[in-house]
Formats: structure tokens, C-alpha cells, sequence
């Protein structure tokens, strides 16, 4: 898998491999005409409750079924009703055997893990597929802004970019060809920067994303590959 184009294309990146994770944990199952009544997502039958239905079909864009169908899956891979990162990160390994997906996958998870807490509950993944999949493209934006910016104040730097470009050569390790030299994470940054760095300060405001991702064509039609998923 090349990854040429991915300082720009990693959104993409993002939205497939989470519904990856999310079809290894068993959260992406076909919805059925049986979805009902009767499973009014049995929010007694696991430790940590999650929101109520009401709520999670006012905060996401999922209709009733396929919330109840999301959270069968969701309950019957994760009983406890949590995801640590340990766990995320022992699932997503398993699609990269011939790298290291840890550091990537950690990033992922601290960007879906809303309150900071260390874990992953129902109500986090939910939240952040319907962004995902349902979102508009601004929401799906300032969604990938936000993995990219680790400290979280509101920029991204060429070091946070870089972490997070190192992190998906790791990842990808020996299925990219030609192999890949050592300065290539840095050389990814160093285009990112001149095409997002509009005013030429040294970091890139979710403005700056904004406009040059909506102006890349290979972005734009990313954004809708997985809109009908589930």
C-alpha cells in the first residue's frame, strides 16, 4: 500500500480504518427488519450505561434501528461496556502484522475519546462514526483537525505532524514500495506545510485546513465513500 499524497489523503485513511476496527469488534452488523421494541438497547444489561436512545438519536445522525443494531454489536464484543487502549490498540495491530500500529493507534484513540478518560464507551464511538460516515464535510474536517492536533490548542504544528507522519509509516512498515527512506516522514510534513500553511507562520489554523481541503478533489469525494455503510 503506497502512501504518496497521504499528508493530504489521511482522512480518508481514518474513516476506513476505524470501521475496520469497528467490523473486528462485531459493532457493524447488518441491521434486520427485526430491529425493534424489543431491544430498546437493553441499557441495564452492561455495567457502564450509556446514553439513552433519545439522547444518542438527537446527538448523532443514526435513526433508532441502526442505533440498536450498533449497540447489540457494540454489547456483545464489549460486555463491560468499555474499550481501553491496550484493547484498541491489540485490534488495530492485527490489520498492519508487518508494522507498528500502536503510536497511530493511539492518536485514533485519544481523538475519539471525547472526555479523556482512557476508555472508550458506546456513546464515544457512536458520536464520532455518525461524524464520520453522516457528518458534513466541515464536521468531518474539524474531526481529522483534531487527531492531527495533539495538544489540542487549536494548530497544528510541523512537530505534530510529524509524530502523527511517523506514526502511519510505522504502520504501513514493509508494504509500501519502493522502500521508503528515513527523511520521508519529514519531507511528507514539509509538503503538508506548504500547501495547509497559507500565511507562512509555521502552523496550519483549522481555517487553513478547511480551505485546502475543500479545494482537493481526491478529499472532497473521500469524504462520501462511506456514507451508506450502514
Amino acid at each position: 500500500m503506497g502512501i504518496q499524497g497521504m499528508e493530504l489523503c489521511a482522512v480518508a485513511v481514518v474513516i476506513l480504518l476505524f470501521i475496520a476496527v469497528l467490523k473486528q469488534f462485531g459493532i457493524l452488523e447488518p441491521i434486520s427488519a427485526e430491529d425493534g421494541g424489543d431491544a430498546e438497547l437493553e441499557l441495564s444489561a452492561v455495567r457502564h450505561q450509556p446514553e439513552g436512545l433519545e439522547r444518542l438519536l438527537a446527538r448523532t445522525k443514526f435513526t433508532k434501528k441502526e442505533l440498536q443494531s450498533l449497540y447489540r454489536g457494540f454489547k456483545s464484543e464489549c460486555p463491560s461496556g468499555l474499550v481501553d487502549e491496550e484493547t484498541f490498540k491489540l485490534i488495530y495491530s492485527q490489520f498492519f502484522p508487518q508494522g507498528d500500529a500502536s503510536t497511530y493507534a493511539h492518536f485514533l484513540f485519544d481523538a475519539f475519546d471525547a472526555d479523556h478518560n482512557g476508555a472508550l464507551c458506546f456513546q464515544d464511538f457512536v458520536i464520532g462514526l455518525s461524524v464520520l460516515l453522516r457528518g458534513t464535510v466541515h464536521q468531518k474536517l474539524k474531526w481529522a483537525f483534531n487527531l492531527y492536533d495533539i495538544n489540542k490548542d487549536g494548530y497544528i504544528t510541523k512537530e505534530e505532524m510529524l509524530e502523527i507522519m511517523k506514526s502511519i509509516y510505522d504502520m504501513m512498515g514493509r508494504c509500501t514500495h519502493p522502500a521508503l527512506q528515513d527523511s520521508a516522514p519529514a519531507e511528507h510534513v514539509e509538503l503538508f506545510f506548504q500547501k495547509m500553511d497559507r500565511n507562512g507562520d509555521g502552523v496550519v489554523t483549522f481555517e487553513e485546513f478547511l480551505e485546502t481541503c475543500q479545494k482537493d478533489e481526491d478529499i472532497m469525494s473521500s469524504m462520501q465513500i462511506f456514507e451508506n455503510v450502514i
